[in-house]
C-alpha cells in the first residue's frame, strides 16, 4: 500500500521549483492505491490537492492538507479501428512527452505537434493542451475518471469534456470533483495522417533542412527544436512554460489594434474572432527580461515567467497582475493565466 508522508517538500513536484511543503503527501501508482487511500483517516479529514507533473500549478504557500501525486502508469496500444486508426490508452500519471515519443515510434500520427510539452497525460484533457496548430481535442477519444464524492468510475467522451481553448469541463463544472486515471487517444497510421506544418516556425525549420515531405518524426523534431530554442528547461530555470493564454478578440478589435500597431500578428478563428500572441503583447509592453523579487520574465520568451532561484509563488502572482494591468492599459486586451493558482 502507498506510504503517507508528513511535512513533505513539494519542490521537485512543481516546475517552478518553489520549496513549499505538504502537511501530508502520498503517491498513487494504481487505481487500487487510490481506493485504499480513500479509506484512510488522513484522506477523510483533510483538504485534498492532486498533482501530476506540476507544470501547470503555482504553489503560493505550504499546503495544510493532503497532496496526492498521480503516477498511475501504463500505455496500451489497443486494437485498430475499422477506419484504420488505433486507440492508445495511457495511465494519467505517464509523462506526456514520453507518451508522444512512444506513439511516434509506433508509427502513429496526431500528437507530434505536442512534443516536449511538460506535464503528465492526465493534465492534457483538463487543459486541452495545444501547440503549433494542434490541440488534444483533435485526437481525444475518451477518459476514465473517479468521482471523488461517490468513488464511481466514469467514462467521458469528447462531447462530455466540453473542450475549448485551454478549457474543459474539468476546469469549471467538475473542477476538483474528479480524478482522471486514464486517457485514450485515437491516432492514425503515419501514412494516413496529414501533418500540420503551417503554424509557427515549423515550416521554416523544415524548409531550412530541405524536408519537402515531412514525416511525423520530422515534425516532432522541428517542434522540439523550436521549444528548446524559446523555452527554458524547468530543471535549469523554474517555470511553467506559457504562463498566459493567447487572448481572443473580435475582428473589429483586431482591426483597431492593427491600425495602431501594424506589426501585430493575429490568427483568424471562426465567428469573426482573432487570436493574438500574448508573448508579443508582453514584449511590446516592455516586460521581456524584467526581474523583481526573485522572479521575472524570461529574456528569450516573454510568455514565460521564471523563478530565478530565490523567488516564491506570491511574487509570481504579483508580477503576473502587473503584466495583466499593463496589457489592459496599453492594448485594451485582457490576459488570462493558463496556470492554476493554489
Amino acid at each position: 500500500m502507498p506510504e503517507i508522508l508528513t511535512n513533505h517538500s513539494l519542490q521537485v513536484y512543481n516546475t517552478f521549483g518553489f520549496d513549499v511543503k505538504a502537511r501530508w503527501f502520498c503517491v498513487l501508482y494504481s487505481i487500487e492505491d487510490y481506493f485504499w487511500l480513500r479509506g484512510q483517516e488522513t484522506y477523510k479529514n483533510n483538504g485534498i490537492l492532486f498533482l501530476g507533473g506540476g507544470s501547470n500549478v503555482l504553489l503560493q504557500a505550504d499546503y495544510n492538507g493532503l497532496v496526492i501525486l498521480n503516477r498511475i502508469s501504463g500505455v496500451d496500444f489497443l486494437s485498430a479501428e475499422a477506419d484504420g486508426s488505433t486507440l492508445v490508452k495511457s495511465g494519467a500519471g505517464e509523462n506526456w512527452h514520453e507518451l508522444v515519443m512512444k506513439t511516434i515510434e509506433a508509427g502513429l500520427g496526431g500528437l507530434e505537434n505536442l512534443s516536449l510539452i511538460p506535464g503528465t497525460v492526465g493534465a492534457a484533457p483538463m487543459q486541452n493542451i495545444g501547440a503549433y496548430g494542434v490541440e488534444i481535442k483533435d485526437t481525444f477519444y475518451s477518459l476514465e475518471a473517479i468521482n471523488l464524492e461517490t468513488g464511481e468510475l466514469t467514462i467521458f467522451n469528447k462531447e462530455d469534456c466540453q473542450f475549448g481553448y485551454r478549457e474543459s469541463v474539468f476546469k469549471h463544472t467538475y473542477k476538483g470533483k474528479y480524478l482522471i486515471v486514464t486517457v485514450t487517444f485515437k491516432l492514425a497510421k503515419a501514412d494516413q495522417h496529414q501533418v500540420v506544418v503551417n503554424y509557427g516556425a515549423i515550416k521554416e525549420i523544415l524548409g531550412r533542412k530541405s524536408i519537402d515531405a515531412p514525416s511525423i518524426r520530422d515534425v516532432s523534431n522541428a517542434v522540439i527544436e523550436i521549444r528548446q530554442s524559446k523555452l527554458p528547461d524547468p530543471k535549469v530555470i523554474g517555470n511553467s512554460g506559457s504562463f498566459f493564454k493567447n487572448p481572443v478578440v473580435s475582428s473589429q478589435k483586431y482591426a483597431a489594434l492593427k491600425a495602431e500597431f501594424p506589426e501585430i500578428a493575429g490568427y483568424e478563428l471562426p465567428n469573426k474572432e482573432v487570436k493574438l500572441a500574448a508573448g508579443w503583447l508582453i514584449e511590446k509592453a516592455g516586460w521581456k527580461g524584467h526581474s523583481e523579487n526573485g522572479v521575472g520574465v524570461h529574456q528569450n520568451q516573454a510568455l514565460v515567467l521564471i523563478n530565478k532561484g530565490y523567488g516564491n509563488g506570491k511574487a509570481i502572482v504579483e508580477l503576473s497582475k502587473k503584466i495583466q494591468d499593463s496589457i489592459q492599459s496599453i492594448f485594451g486586451v485582457e490576459l488570462n493565466p493558463e496556470v492554476n493558482f493554489i
